[in-house]
Order: structure tokens, then sequence, then C-alpha cells
């Protein structure tokens, strides 16, 4: 049986999403975008952290967690708190490198596949997934349906989002992912974590990214961080909750 967290809703007509971050700032950049500032917000304690727990205007109950940074601490944070409460939705959000010309700074990303970039081995012939190699899988793929309808709404950027434990910082390695992902618009650290854990729970999975800086050489002064956690703010601002929940659940 599901353990309740303290002070959740009983209500099994109520929507509910997760929304998991890396660290703090995207937090509070998806909880400003909520509306938390105007409304009551609470704190949840979790084994090992806690969330943030807000009511969207549209009903949405929405428990956002800064999971920490990359794949592991991702899916840890995920699980944790998909073990200890029923979502109908899981979803892998804050800043993000993108691929240029695709996704330009400022730009909100929405994946249409969300794929661990570097899980698996180098071979004489090259990198190969876990996949190829026959060990499970490097891909969970979002509702259409879900992606379309955030698309519009955010006027957002939509492909493949990325999932490595290396930052990318030079050009040869920008290079090689566009060479195995065409169709990459971001790379960040945290959405594959975030899927895993909600397939294994039977939760639909998304991920929603805005873009900090270009996926290449590491140039910290062509960063530009708050402009993307303004973007975020922005996003959640305007997602269509209620019918995102809808959506990603019908698959």
């Amino acid at each position: 049986m599901t353990a309740r967290l303290p002070g959740e809703q009983s209500d099994p007509a109520r929507a509910r999403l997760l929304v998991v971050v890396a660290v703090p700032a995207e937090a509070e950049a998806v909880l400003r975008g909520l509306g938390a500032s105007q409304g009551p917000r609470e704190r949840v304690a979790l084994p090992g952290g806690a969330l943030d727990r807000v009511t969207h205007p549209s009903g949405v109950t929405v428990d956002v967690l800064a999971g920490g940074v990359g794949p592991g601490a991702a899916a840890a944070a995920a699980a944790t708190a998909l073990t200890a409460a029923r979502y109908d939705l899981a979803l892998s959000a804050g800043i993000a490198g993108g691929f240029a010309p695709r996704a330009a700074l400022g730009a909100t990303v929405v994946a249409t596949a969300i794929v661990a970039a570097d899980l698996g081995a180098e071979t004489p012939e090259g990198f190969a997934d876990v996949t190829e190699l026959g060990f499970g899988t490097v891909r969970h793929t979002p509702a259409p349906a879900a992606v379309a309808l955030a698309a519009e709404a955010l006027g957002a950027v939509t492909g493949t989002v990325l999932t490595v434990s290396t930052v990318t910082g030079s050009a040869g390695r920008a290079a090689a992912l566009t060479a195995r992902h065409p169709d990459a618009v971001a790379e960040a650290m945290e959405g594959f974590g975030v899927a895993e854990a909600a397939a294994r729970h039977g939760v639909p999975s998304f991920e929603l990214r805005t873009v900090s800086n270009a996926v290449g050489p590491r140039d910290r002064s062509a960063w530009r961080i708050g402009e993307a956690l303004a973007a975020l703010e922005r996003a959640f601002a305007a997602l269509p909750h209620p019918a995102l929940v809808k959506e990603a659940g019908r698959g």
C-alpha cells in the first residue's frame, strides 16, 4: 500500500503533478511560475529531503522537488517521492544547454524523447548504448499529444533532450552527440533519471527545459542562467497543467 505524505490530498479526482529539478534556484523559478507567492505553499518532509507543495489555480496539486544534480540523484529523489504519494505525471524541469541553431539561448524546449546519451560502452567501432549492448533502455517517450499541447502553449522547440552525466565542453563532443542524435535540441543531467523512476512506478514522464547556454566549448561568460530561469518561470505560468496531465495519462 502506498504511504501518504503528510498533508497529502486524499481525493483521487484531484490531479497531482511531481516536478523534479536539480537545484533550489530552479525550484524557486518553477514555484514563482505556479503562483506560489500569491497562494499557500506547504513544505513537506521526505526521507532525506523535502519538497514544496502548491495548489495551482487550475486545481492541480503540484509538488516541486529539488532532487540534486545528475541522473542518479534525480532518479533517487523522484523514486522517493513516487513511493510516498500518488502522482499522475512526473516532470523533469530546469535549465539546459541548447544545440544551436535549433534551440537558442532563452528558448523553451519540450522533449519528444528523453535519452540517456552516455549510458553504454566505448568500443573499437565507437560508442554503443546499453540498448545496443542488450542491457536495457536508453529512451523514454512522452505522450505525443502532451508534447504538442505544451509546445503550442509555450511556443517551445521540440526534439530529443539528452541526459548526460558529463556536460559537453568541447566542439568535438557536441559534434559527436549531434551525429548520434540528429534530432537533439538540448542536453541536461536529470531527465532520464526521473523518467526511469516514473516508469518503474507506472507514471507517465515529461521533460521541459529552458536554454541557458549553447552545447559546445565551455564559455561561462556566454551563459545566460538568469534569462533561462526567467523563461522557466514563464513556462510554468503558461503551461496548461490540467490538460497536460490528462494528455500525458492517455499515453
